[in-house]
Formats: structure tokens, C-alpha cells, sequence
């Protein structure tokens, strides 16, 4: 299995391409006007608490307020529950981190529980004890790298050990823990001279931080089409990751790095709903505020045995699509599936089980729930940032983001009703009636015999004006 990395820099805009086998399995995206803030820590003032809500609103300098609940905000020695009139004040300074960006119409989501990560290590400030992650299993190299970082661990805080870790030499770890610990010394030295609503740390740039977040993954190669940030990753990984430090690549030939294995295309795809099977089968994406839905068809596929055998192979083969588009897509929150009906209990144990091994290779943490009583899937993504439909597209000037219009036929009655009215509240001689190119088309056709009715109703003459700028939906009725 070949693992690559290929980094697009274009002014203003970044995008970094998972590539695995010469298929794209991710996909990230990031542009100035939209700066990444996830992980910033700032010195934000409290706006406004709210006690029905348990949570506060933070200024921290941006658009949109941030939002902290009262469930992330770090009290020490506590069991009890804890009102957060009892912790906040308005106009009060509080450092925070974000933990979640703005979405949509919301601001960011804050903590107070700092954390700074580095290739090998998390700092936790004002912590006392020491953690290793779970997927290091060797009991003498638990104990060797918690003997390393405890060391370190003093009254300014404590460490988690990442899987990374696990091999690297107590040199390597010991630069880390010294790097983190002076790393926040210097936001408290910022903290006590910059002003409220100020940003004391921010996160590295896109690609260097996608460099940071692989340490682990066995990489085969880092493609990167601007020299600058070449450089700058080479210097990044020479300093933080030695050993991926021959592996970025400048690519510096006349065929754009995207390409290469068709990821123009690829991304253009994760914008439509409809994503098909090789079977013949597809699956249908539609994205809305409160949840993702994912629909499962057969369609042209017609299986070789029977009903039941073509249901369950299509079911199994859209879990591995699925997965492959909630990354892709970098789809979050509530997620209900539904699959093809199956009457068989071990085929839709079979379909959750191979659904959930999918996900399982996805680093962003996913819950399944299981079939609910209605037979659908319902599982929950861990969103951090907008989805990939978010960041490249807006609602439809014409539908406003429905997905539908009215028909012209619609449209018409409409225009009708409207023109009754306006006769019954004004004096006219009679109506000029501006509508779009459809609307008039058809009301000079087959819509002609109703208008001629209403023009005898009223006693008045309807002409009608073409606007060729108007929207099928849109319409003027003026008095002449």
C-alpha cells in the first residue's frame, strides 16, 4: 500500500490531497479570508452568561461570539455540579482555546482546558498527572515513555504521550516536552501584555500541520507545487520530523500535481449527491442543517441469485463508499443511513459490522448506534469545521438553497390571484404584468384561455412583459 501526500498552493488558497493507492481517501482545504483558528488560543471577555443555558459568550476578537458551555470549562477538585454564574462574570478576561470552528451561522466553541501538541507529546498545563496512549501496548514501553515524561512533569503541568512516540529516544521525547513547556511560557508572557479579544497562539499553516497530524503513518511520499512552502516544509520536518524529511518532494513539472490521479474530478464528484457502485448500484448524499442523510439503491444492478442476495451485496459494498465520503466530504454531526431493506437478521448484522470496520480506519472519531425501529443506521461524526460543500459552495440565488422552484404553472396562479387582488383594492385602466421568459411563454400559450377568462372577470386588458432577468419565481403586476 503506497500512502502520498499532494499539497496545491495557490495564493490564498491550500488544499492537501490524501492519496492511498492512487485513490483520494481525503481531502483538505483552507483559504486566508477563511484563516483556521481550531487550536488558537486567545484572551477572550466574557460578553454575556447565560445560566438557563449554562454557557457564556466569549469576545475573542471575531465576527461571531464564541460559545463556552459550562462542561468545558476546567474546575479543579470538584464533583458536585457547578453553576456557571459561579465561574463567570461579564466583562471578565479568560484564557480559551478553540475546539470547535465557526459553522454556519454559529461562532467558534471554547475550552479553558488548554492543550499544545507537539510530533511526540500533548501538554497539559496546571496537570499532575501523566497519561499514554492506549495504542502503545508494550507494558515496558509504557513504562519507559511515562518515566520520560514525568521527568518533565512539574507544577506548570503534565503530558500525554501520542502513539508516535512509542520507539523514539529519550532525547527526542525530552526536546519536546522542553519545546511545549517554553512554548507556553510565552503565551502567559503574551497573556499578561496583550489586550483583551487578542489571539496568542495560532496553529501552524495547512500542510505543515497535515505533516504534523500523519507522524505515524508511514508516508511514501509529500509532492508540494510551490517552492516556498517547499522549503518551508523541508526546514519543518528537518526540525520536527526527521525521518519524512526525504520525502517531501518539489513537484515542479508543467502537468498540474492534482492531476495526477484525476483529483480535480474527484473533488468536483463530492459535490453532487448521487455517488455511484461499480456494481451498478448508488447511493444517494443530501446534506442538510440538522443531519446527513445517505440512501442505498440497486439500481441497474440485478445480482445472480436472487432478491435478498443482490440487497445484501449492495449493502456491503456502499459501507466502504460511505466511508470513503464521509471523509471525503468531511461530514460531521448526525448521520442516518438507509440501507436497502434486508429481512435477513444476520445480513443486516453483517452490514453494521462491515460499516463500522470502514470506520474504524477514519481518525475523526465515529459512534454507531445501530439500526434504529424505523430500520435506518443512525451514527455521529465528530465535526471540527465546515464540510467540503460548505467551503466551496452557497445557497442558489434562484431556489435560495430548496433545491426546488416553483413550477410555471405555480407561478401563474399566482400571478392570478395577485391580480384580483390588486384590481379589488386600485383603480386601473388595466395591468401590464412583468414575468420571466418561461412564465410569459406559457401564458401566452397554454395558460392563454385562463388569462382571457380573468381579463372578462375584471373587464380589464392583462399585457405581458418578458424580463429576462427575472427568475421563473419572480413577478411584477403594475397599474396602467
Amino acid at each position: 500500500m503506497t500512502i502520498e501526500l499532494l499539497m496545491n498552493i495557490t495564493p490564498g488558497e491550500t488544499r492537501v490531497a490524501l492519496v492511498q493507492n492512487s485513490d483520494l481517501q481525503e481531502i483538505y482545504i483552507e483559504r486566508n479570508k477563511n484563516e483556521n483558528i481550531l487550536s488558537s488560543i486567545f484572551l477572550g471577555k466574557v460578553n454575556r452568561v447565560l445560566p438557563g443555558m449554562q454557557a457564556a459568550f466569549i469576545d475573542i476578537g471575531m465576527d461571531k461570539a464564541a460559545f463556552l458551555h459550562v462542561k468545558d470549562i476546567k474546575v479543579r477538585n470538584t464533583t458536585t455540579d457547578i453553576n456557571i454564574v459561579d465561574l463567570l462574570n461579564v466583562g471578565q478576561n479568560i484564557l480559551v482555546q478553540v475546539i470547535k470552528e465557526p459553522i454556519g451561522s454559529k461562532g467558534a466553541r471554547l475550552t479553558t482546558d488548554i492543550t499544545l501538541p507537539s510530533r511526540y507529546l500533548v501538554f497539559l498545563p496546571d496537570e499532575e498527572h501523566t497519561a499514554i496512549s492506549q495504542r502503545i501496548k508494550n507494558k515496558d514501553e509504557r513504562e519507559r515513555l511515562k518515566k520520560i515524561a514525568s521527568t518533565h512533569t512539574d507544577e506548570i503541568g503534565s503530558f500525554i504521550v501520542r502513539t508516535a512516540a512509542e520507539g523514539i529516544s529519550d532525547e527526542e521525547i525530552s526536546q519536546d516536552a522542553v519545546f511545549l513547556k517554553h512554548l507556553w511560557k510565552k503565551i502567559l508572557e503574551k497573556k499578561s501584555n496583550q489586550k483583551p479579544k487578542s489571539q496568542l497562539y495560532g496553529e501552524i499553516s495547512l500542510s505543515s500541520r497535515i505533516i504534523r497530524d500523519f507522524v505515524g503513518t508511514e508516508i511514501d511520499k509529500v509532492l508540494v507545487d510551490s517552492e516556498s512552502e517547499y522549503y518551508n516544509l523541508l526546514n519543518f520536518s528537518k526540525e520536527l520530523i526527521p525521518y519524512l524529511s526525504d520525502k517531501v518532494e518539489f513537484y515542479n513539472f508543467s502537468k498540474p500535481l492534482f492531476d495526477l490521479y484525476d483529483i480535480e474530478n474527484e473533488i468536483q464528484s463530492t459535490l453532487q449527491s448521487k455517488v455511484d457502485l461499480k456494481s451498478g448500484g448508488y447511493i444517494v448524499i443530501e446534506q442538510t442543517e440538522a443531519m446527513t442523510t445517505i440512501d442505498i439503491n440497486t439500481g441497474a444492478f440485478v445480482g445472480k441469485r436472487n432478491l435478498e442476495e443482490t440487497i445484501f451485496n449492495t449493502n456491503i459494498e456502499s459501507t466502504k463508499v460511505i466511508a470513503r465520503q464521509l471523509k471525503l466530504r468531511n461530514l460531521g454531526g448526525m448521520i442516518l443511513i438507509d440501507f436497502i431493506d434486508m429481512n435477513d437478521l444476520k445480513h443486516r448484522e453483517r452490514v453494521l459490522d462491515a460499516l463500522k470496520s470502514e470506520l474504524d480506519k477514519d481518525k475523526v472519531k465515529t459512534n454507531v448506534y445501530g439500526f434504529t425501529q424505523l430500520g435506518l443506521v443512525e451514527l455521529t461524526r465528530k465535526r471540527t469545521k465546515d464540510s467540503l460543500e460548505k467551503i466551496m459552495t452557497e445557497p442558489c440565488s434562484t431556489c435560495l438553497g430548496r433545491g426546488y422552484i416553483k413550477t410555471v404553472e405555480t407561478v401563474c396562479y399566482e400571478i392570478y390571484r395577485e391580480i384580483i387582488r390588486v384590481n379589488n383594492t386600485f383603480d386601473a385602466d388595466c395591468f401590464l404584468i412583468y414575468v420571466s421568459k418561461n412564465v410569459a411563454i406559457a401564458l401566452r400559450s397554454e395558460e392563454f384561455g385562463i388569462l382571457s377568462q380573468l381579463e372578462m372577470v375584471i373587464n380589464k386588458d392583462i399585457k405581458i412583459k418578458t424580463e429576462n432577468l427575472y427568475g421563473q419565481e419572480q413577478f411584477d403586476v403594475v397599474l396602467m
